[in-house]
């Protein structure tokens, strides 16, 4: 394909290796006639696709309802929505020369393999040429939409983590702000039955639990997932020992057994008969879309949230927590590359559009504006997220070319040292950094 620069927008060019796919896709973003910091009626009629991850009825609605601002900056642009479409079908999209205009991912796993392979366009040439002002964003936010210096996808909404509490089961308690208080507080709130199995626990140390992923944990320790250079640092950071020696403590004071028993007893996480609601577990780690949920499945439960207890010698990390999100970008190939932009600079910066987005599917908006609007809604509960999210402490899984894969390596490390298979926890964790850097040179780092 052949690019042509627009000179007077200054915009680099996509290089021929990020475009050795799909020849008949369209001009890389700034190769057209109109940049896009033009006026919106500057940009020509055109009809764009937008492929999303949400499924549900209220989050096609919310997509519909922002996108209707869209519409009214830009009548001469018609966008048509894709629902419940996952990662790989977008890569697979742009390697048959087959992309959308506009596509957004759950989750911030294939951002370092997107930027790095050319499938999403850098979008740094036009974010500078509109005067996009990122300092709007958190600095967490910056971090996890760019690799290596390519900025190919924005944030759209976005999760943080803390922990709910069940105020009944509580008694009037403060919840936990370090580790060593979650610990004392769950084995006074555990109500076992006659036999020793466990009737009500006060909180579930297992990593195979819900949301009680590394990834989510590791935040409240400060751990590190890797070195400057891509490498794992997993083994050399004494914060994932201090992390697992506590998990283990409390599982072993359970007892592994009688603890995964009850683990499977429990019902669907994403159920009516979550164990949260019934009032089976005291305390839990988990994301904010779960005050929507308690609202619509269990409105009487009476709960607070917090953010998650911290390492004990790190207390300046209590009130941030673990973040990811939502991202949005232009694929390679999009044939209205410019109409694409406009959306995404839409969608990822216009006030009323993420708090119009967020309000209906109650996740966290991504820009401080949408953070301070009036019109977001907030109450007690959602409230502690927000706060999560913009504390600048709040940490997230830095993007990396094999980013499912290390996360799996570690969580599949996690369950075996629960089950009390691992001896040597540092020679096991250096195992881990093995594994991960033999995949990260495979991948050509």
């Amino acid at each position: 394909m052949r690019f042509v620069p627009l000179a007077a927008a200054g915009l680099a060019v996509l290089t021929l290796a990020a475009c050795t796919a799909g020849k008949e896709g369209g001009p890389a973003l700034g190769s057209q006639s109109k940049p896009s910091g033009t006026a919106p009626t500057a940009l020509p009629a055109a009809s764009i696709e937008l492929w999303h991850g949400f499924s549900a009825d209220s989050e096609v609605k919310a997509f519909t309802d922002a996108i209707a601002g869209f519409n009214k900056k830009y009548p001469q642009i018609k966008v048509k929505l894709v629902k419940g479409v996952q990662d790989e079908q977008i890569t697979q999209a742009v390697r048959g020369g087959r992309p959308p205009d506009v596509a957004s991912s759950f989750t911030t796993d294939s951002v370092a393999t997107w930027c790095k392979s050319g499938v999403f366009q850098d979008l740094n040439p036009v974010i500078k040429q509109d005067g996009v002002d990122l300092s709007g964003l958190p600095p967490v936010v910056n971090d996890y939409t760019q690799y290596e210096g390519k900025r190919c996808v924005m944030p759209l909404l976005t999760d943080a983590y803390g922990l709910y509490y069940n105020k009944a089961l509580m008694k009037g308690k403060q919840p936990p702000k370090t580790l060593s208080e979650l610990t004392k507080l769950a084995k006074e709130l555990t109500v076992r039955n006659p036999d020793g199995t466990i009737k009500v626990a006060g909180f579930i140390p297992s990593g195979q639990y819900y949301e009680n992923t590394a990834g989510h944990w590791g935040a409240m320790v400060g751990a590190k997932w890797t070195n400057p250079d891509g490498t794992s640092a997993i083994g050399s950071d004494p914060a994932w020992k201090t992390l697992l020696n506590w998990q283990k403590e409390l599982v072993d004071w359970y007892g592994y057994a009688n603890l995964d028993k009850f683990r499977k007893s429990l019902g669907d996480e994403f159920s009516g008969k979550h164990p949260f609601y019934q009032g089976k577990v005291a305390m839990g780690i988990d994301g904010e879309w779960r005050v929507a949920m308690i609202a619509n499945e269990a409105p009487k439960l009476d709960y607070g949230t917090a953010p998650m207890p911290v390492d004990d010698a790190k207390p300046d990390l209590y009130g941030s927590g673990f973040t990811a999100g939502t991202v949005i970008g232009v694929p390679k190939g999009a044939k209205n590359p410019e109409a694409a932009w406009a959306l995404v600079k839409y969608l990822t910066t216009d006030t009323d559009a993420l708090v119009t987005l967020a309000n209906a599917i109650r996740n966290v908006p991504t820009t401080k504006a949408a953070l301070q609007s009036p019109a977001l809604k907030k109450d007690e509960h959602f409230q502690t997220f927000l706060d999560i999210f913009a504390n600048p402490k709040t940490s997230t899984i830095p993007a990396h070319v094999n980013s499912v894969f290390n996360q799996e390596a570690l969580q599949g490390f996690v369950t075996s040292w629960e089950k009390g298979s691992v001896k040597d926890l540092d020679a096991g964790l250096k195992g881990v950094d093995k594994t991960i850097d033999a995949k990260f040179k495979l991948s050509g780092g």
